[in-house]
């Protein structure tokens, strides 16, 4: 069997219509193309159908007109089941109006009797593939929201009640105003509460105002008519109709031109927008979150922000505190980051040496948890143990010296360590000298000023050799 056909053998599929003749020839059509069929004469045993399966069938296809029932009824009891079993309509009777109802429903689509096979073929494949899609795409979102909930977890009290603000909002339709300085994760918690929020099979879409130019704000945001301005050589919904049941969060929204604060509270005002170039304004639901790192309040008395937007926006306002004020989620950050970071380089990595983590703990962090993501991101790509060593953080976080001779800048603050510092020194400088040498040892010895007997004791000692290694071997392992 082809992998196609294995894969078509997993999807279950539903035929609900009491014509026996056309029950009969979609269960020939549909088991030849590899899918699992049940069969259902009446609407009632459709319904029954649904009830007493283990699972959710991928696919139904019902007639509408049934004696005792609606295809639009099979189509409700479904949807109450599962949003992911597409369902097919078919009808002998019926135009325009019945398919319009019928999408508006839920349905995928609508099929008017008679059809050729090769169109209801072709009609079921793609439906399975949106259905396949479509639970793909929960399957990542709910990735994302565990991911997401993580790295908002802290031991920090400031952390424990934003992670409690933001369950209690997310279902509020409220708009959102979060502030903090530049990395501490205001897009990460908004995102957090798009995620735990009902909008979540919706999109979650970001415009940076700070990023795109002035003149193309407005169709970012609103859209566009073909041919409406220079270049605009298609028609372009723009972030709030692409967005339309899910959630936008306009990043640096302190940056956002006058012109357009004033279009942004009609937007927040009357729940439609119209682009640039188009006479009628189109509804739109979104749920709209603000981000800034910009003192907003000190804005507004210079004029530089319109203070009724500002009213508008900050409906409800979360805080972000810098990492320099919640010190004790410094750790657990690092943790996790380190895990996440080791996974996608493939390497066995345990945790920091405690050198490290005091070096962690007293570092500044003037780009917050956005510069402690990328500083362990850094320390793992050089990472050579099974831990992160002070050696392995940058010199402004470990207080090591750039210079290649072993010297410090500094005692840290919180002291340190003298034997750890010594030995991650030295390990960093022994494989450097192995690298350049290609990993001819005598060579590297030569390099270090060592004998051969001091360095094999040396790299015995820092476990970057086996203790039984006793030749003078000149090439590598």
């Amino acid at each position: 069997m082809s992998g196609a056909s294995t894969q078509r053998s997993k999807h279950r599929v539903l035929v609900v219509d009491d014509e026996q003749g056309l029950r009969d020839m979609l269960a020939i059509l549909l088991k030849r193309e590899g899918y699992e069929v049940t069969l259902a004469s009446s609407f009632a045993g459709g319904l029954e159908a649904l009830k007493s399966t283990p699972s959710p069938f991928d696919l139904i296809i019902t007639d509408l007109m049934m004696p005792d029932g609606s295809g639009f009824d099979i189509l409700t009891a479904s949807r109450e089941r599962t949003s992911h079993t597409e369902v097919i309509v078919m009808t002998a009777h019926g135009g325009v109006e019945t398919a319009i109802d019928a999408m508006k429903r839920g349905a995928y689509d609508f099929v008017q009797k008679p059809f050729s096979t090769s169109e209801l073929r072709e009609l079921v494949g793609k439906a399975l593939e949106k259905r396949q899609l479509r639970a793909d795409n929960d399957r990542l979102r709910a990735q994302v929201s565990r991911d997401q909930a993580r790295d908002l977890l802290g031991a920090s009290e400031p952390m424990k009640r934003i992670v409690d603000l933001v369950r209690r909002i997310a279902d509020s339709r409220g708009t959102v105003l979060v502030t903090g300085e530049s990395g501490t994760g205001k897009e990460r918690i908004s995102r957090a509460i798009h995620d735990m929020s009902e909008r979540r099979q919706k999109p979650f879409l970001v415009v940076n105002c700070g990023a795109i130019p002035e003149d193309l704000m407005e169709s970012e945001l609103f859209g566009h008519e073909k041919g409406s301005f220079t270049g605009a050589v298609a028609r372009h919904l723009g972030i709030f109709r692409e967005a339309d049941g899910g959630t936008v969060l306009l990043d640096e929204v302190g940056e956002l031109p006058p012109q357009l604060q004033v279009k942004l509270l009609r937007v927040l005002q009357e729940r439609k927008v119209r682009g640039v170039g188009q006479s009628v304004e189109t509804s739109v639901d979104v749920r709209i979150i603000a981000a800034t790192n910009r003192n907003v309040e000190e804005d507004v008395k210079s004029g530089k922000f319109r203070q009724d937007l500002y009213y508008r926006l900050n409906v409800i306002r979360v805080e972000v505190p810098p990492l320099r004020e919640r010190r004790e989620d410094i750790r657990e950050l690092a943790q996790f980051f380190l895990s996440r970071c080791a996974a996608e380089h493939d390497k066995q990595l345990s945790g920091f040496s405690p050198d490290a983590l005091r070096a962690l703990d007293g570092y500044a962090y003037p780009g917050n948890v956005r510069e402690l993501e990328n500083l362990v991101e850094r320390a793992v790509a050089l990472a050579s143990g099974s831990i992160i060593g002070l050696g392995d953080l940058p010199r402004e976080v470990s207080g090591l010296s750039a210079e290649v001779m072993p010297s410090l800048m500094g005692l840290p603050e919180a002291g340190c360590d003298l034997d750890q510092v010594l030995g991650e020194v030295e390990r960093r400088l022994i494989l450097q000298a192995l690298e350049r040498t290609g990993g001819v040892r005598v060579n590297a010895a030569k390099l270090l000023g060592l004998t051969m007997r001091s360095l094999r004791y040396r790299l015995q000692k820092l476990s970057l050799a086996p203790e039984d290694d006793d030749e003078d071997t000149e090439s590598k392992g």
